[in-house]
């Protein structure tokens, strides 16, 4: 299979199809919910969604020592579902109501918060195989491990770069945090039943 055909199918198709497949779960879940004459079920989806990203955070504080419950990556994977999950139900929440602001504004930063994560997972995966195919690829030559080490020195410090977007990641997520609080707290504020 030639290279480019390769690099879509195998890395960036995946990542593409979550992100569809969030959209797509998002319109089937709110297509049911009125076809069932239940909108107003969305309204409380919100709050599951938050609840479930939320929870997704163990996995960081796992990984900065914060807890020690759990393998890091079983966190890892438990994180990118339970955020993906909360996500949707987010989405079908926003979709309920179309004249707040604030909520929209929230939604916003977490879908940007959701493409860097995708985003970030794509780059850290592709630099992770890319270096140790061409570590195996000169150690299959007969270099040593220190000549295999120079040889990639640059690849080397390319992949410690990529594994530093999460320095982007974070403060997007600190800005979906921030106005979904908001969002929640003038949604206590000003509560009316519908």
């Amino acid at each position: 299979m030639p290279t480019k055909a390769r690099l879509l199918s195998r890395e960036v198709l995946p990542h593409f199809l979550a992100f569809a497949a969030l959209v797509a779960a998002t319109l089937a879940l709110d297509l049911a919910l009125h076809l069932l004459g239940a909108v107003w079920v969305g309204r409380y989806l919100g709050v599951a969604g938050v609840l479930l990203i939320v929870g997704s955070f163990a996995y960081s504080l796992r990984k900065r020592k914060l807890i020690k419950l759990g393998k890091p990556v079983a966190l890892l994977r438990l994180h990118e579902r339970m955020s993906w999950a909360g996500s949707l139900l987010v989405l079908v929440h926003a979709g309920v109501h179309f004249n707040a602001l604030l909520g929209w504004l929230a939604v916003a930063a977490m879908m940007i918060n959701v493409g860097s994560g995708l985003t970030g997972k794509f780059l850290l995966e592709r630099s992770r195989r890319r270096l140790t195919e061409s570590q195996q690829r000169l150690r299959d030559q007969g270099l040593s491990d220190e000549e295999v080490d120079d040889r990639l020195y640059w690849d080397s410090l390319t992949f410690d770069l990529v594994k530093q977007w999460r320095v982007i990641h974070f403060p997007i997520a600190l800005a979906f945090a921030v106005l979904a609080l908001a969002h929640i707290i003038a949604v206590l504020l000003f509560w009316s039943r519908p």
